[in-house]
């Protein structure tokens, strides 16, 4: 087999990975902020998520690149144009992936508003659970509290600290002449 067209088959293999895999990511952006998500996917930030799948349409145009290189260069004519309609369908492919990334964007917004809305009618509703959920919340609040108490007290102590090294400083340099 010719080595360019070993090239181009893969370079064919590598872009339909990469597109399954972009395909992927950008239906877990579509997902995002769903109630009822796994702790993993929650893990990935919707920021996280875009960076992946911009490495993959990035990658994609790498591989249509790299085939729009090595098409001309392929034994027969029929193999040419083969190679030149396959381009164009990836062009297409990859611009529907384009759409796919914003609308799944703007999906994910949708339901991390959603799931904010939700959480303040549990808080601001009545019954059990919303008391729990505000206990827990002020809970939350109050230890977040006290951290940065201690962190601006600790913060306090070690600018006196500095202060009185320094005076002390200037004071053995004052002895010491």
């Amino acid at each position: 087999m010719d080595k360019v067209v070993e090239e181009v088959e893969k370079v064919k293999k590598e872009w339909n990975e990469a597109y399954s895999k972009t395909q992927d990511q950008i239906k877990a952006i579509g997902e995002y902020g769903k109630s009822g998500r796994s702790k993993e996917d929650e893990n990935n930030s919707l920021s996280r998520l875009n960076g992946i799948a911009q490495d993959g349409l990035a990658l994609l145009s790498s591989l249509h690149f790299n085939l729009d290189l090595h098409a001309p260069q392929l034994p027969t004519q029929q193999e040419v144009d083969s190679a030149t309609e396959l381009l164009q369908s990836w062009k297409t492919l990859t611009q529907n992936l384009r759409m796919s990334l914003r609308n799944a964007n703007l999906q994910a917004k949708a339901n991390l508003r959603k799931a904010a809305q939700e959480e303040r009618e549990l808080l601001l509703g009545g019954g059990e659970e919303s008391t729990v959920r505000r206990r827990n919340l002020q809970t939350k609040a109050g230890m977040t509290s006290a951290a940065e108490s201690i962190t601006e007290s600790l913060r306090r102590t070690r600018q006196l600290m500095v202060q009185e090294v320094e005076r002390n400083t200037s004071t053995l340099m004052t002895l010491g002449r």
